[in-house]
């Protein structure tokens, strides 16, 4: 089906009306979102993009409908993947809690651009060569391999996009709020901000990649890609604050999100049988096989991922997991006066270490084991502890 240029001006108004929206009311002042405050959002940007594709199952039928709703979970899906390299990416460069709004909006924000540019690539691509569907089912099953290995998120890992961002481009030890530029010495050098931006643009462009084949392989009809695309961006910088504490907890989401690819790169080679054109293949004649229908899709995928959730929040092991990383990553951020200097929210983060210390006691021994370089953890908890003693003393009355 068609869609009128002026469902395609009104629906890019729209978006960036959104972006605009949540940048001069949200992200322009500095702050830590409360998690009743990145609850609601969250819910009212994910009630936005269902909105959008029951007007589109009203207006463009059962199947662009089924379509929409089947790319916008996959994208959603691998949307909160891409989360934990965001948190692994901030906890490299340490930035300010109050902060992350901004690089946020700003990885959604260029991951928008580069998807966009993508989308229409490919719809180009695949009009001309229908070819095309076979390399994005190979790459789709290679990123579905890749997401079998293990440490696929290791936080003890810098990526190499992180290491060539800090070496290419030198910048000063400290932030300046969220300034891109700084004067240090009296000379105009950058802040860690800029390449925390530059680092996440660059993994964008890598998401890009694998995110586009995979909507490609549910739809071929490019306003549909672009808005499920677009939609499962909405409402990322509000779940990441709210989900901040589960990542760590979603042990088995990687494997899902494996299925859920191989899945559709299977698809996407069947389709690619039967519109063969390559003279090598079947003598350049159609190859009959058969072909997975969206709805299908939509229940495999929608199948996948309950499981997938289900599993990994009540996996012992998963608590184990999210207990130890929290623990850690809570203590490194208390110690850090450069991450966060707010004496209320230093008593959020301390408190959260506590709880996780209780968790950790709870732990049966097998998972205890977990720990990487336990006595270095256990001396971060006590240098946590200490430090926040010694606080307390030098607070009045103390």
């Amino acid at each position: 089906m068609e869609v009128p240029l002026y469902v395609w001006t009104a629906t890019v108004i729209g978006i960036a009306g959104l972006l605009a929206f949540d940048f001069f009311f949200h992200v322009r002042k500095a702050h830590t979102p409360s998690l009743r405050e990145s609850a609601i959002w969250s819910s009212i940007y994910v009630g936005i993009a269902l909105l959008f594709g029951v007007g589109v199952l009203v207006f463009g039928g059962p199947t662009m409908g089924t379509e929409y709703f089947a790319g916008y979970v996959t994208e959603k899906a691998l949307s909160v993947d891409n989360l934990f390299v965001f948190l692994i990416i901030m906890s490299s460069f340490r930035v300010p809690r109050a902060d992350q709004q901004k690089v946020l909006l700003f990885g959604i924000v260029f991951s928008l651009i580069a998807r966009t540019g993508f989308i229409f690539l490919g719809a180009a691509l695949i009009n001309s060569f229908a070819w095309v569907f076979y390399i994005f089912g190979l790459i789709l099953l290679m990123t579905a391999g890749n997401l079998l290995k293990p440490s696929g998120h290791d936080d003890d890992s810098e990526s190499v996009i992180i290491r060539l961002a800090k070496r290419v481009l030198p910048a000063s030890e400290h932030y300046d709020g969220d300034k891109l530029f700084t004067v240090e010495d009296g000379k105009r050098v950058l802040t860690p901000m800029l390449l925390v931006m530059v680092a996440i643009g660059a993994t964008d462009i890598l998401f890009a990649l694998d995110s586009i084949p995979a909507i490609f392989g549910l739809t071929q009809n490019t306003f549909i890609v672009f808005t499920a695309t677009a939609f499962s961006l909405m409402g990322l910088r509000q779940l990441f604050f709210l989900i901040d504490g589960l990542l760590d907890r979603l042990i088995y989401l990687s494997y899902g999100l494996a299925v859920i690819l191989g899945f559709i790169g299977v698809k996407l080679i069947l389709h690619a049988l039967h519109e063969n054109n390559l003279p090598f293949i079947n003598e350049g004649e159609h190859v009959n096989v058969v072909e997975i229908s969206t709805g299908l899709s939509l229940s495999v995928i929608l199948g996948v991922l309950v499981v997938t959730v289900l599993a990994s929040v009540l996996s012992p092991k998963g608590k184990a997991k999210n207990a130890i990383s929290g623990a850690k990553r809570h203590a490194a951020e208390y110690l850090d006066l450069n991450y966060e200097t707010d004496i209320a929210e230093r008593e959020k983060i301390f408190a959260r270490l506590c709880a996780e210390e209780d968790d950790l006691r709870k732990l049966p021994e097998k998972y205890k084991r977990l720990i990487r370089n336990e006595t270095e953890f256990m001396a971060m908890i006590r240098k946590a502890h200490a430090e926040h003693d010694e606080a307390l003393e030098r607070q009045p009355g103390g």
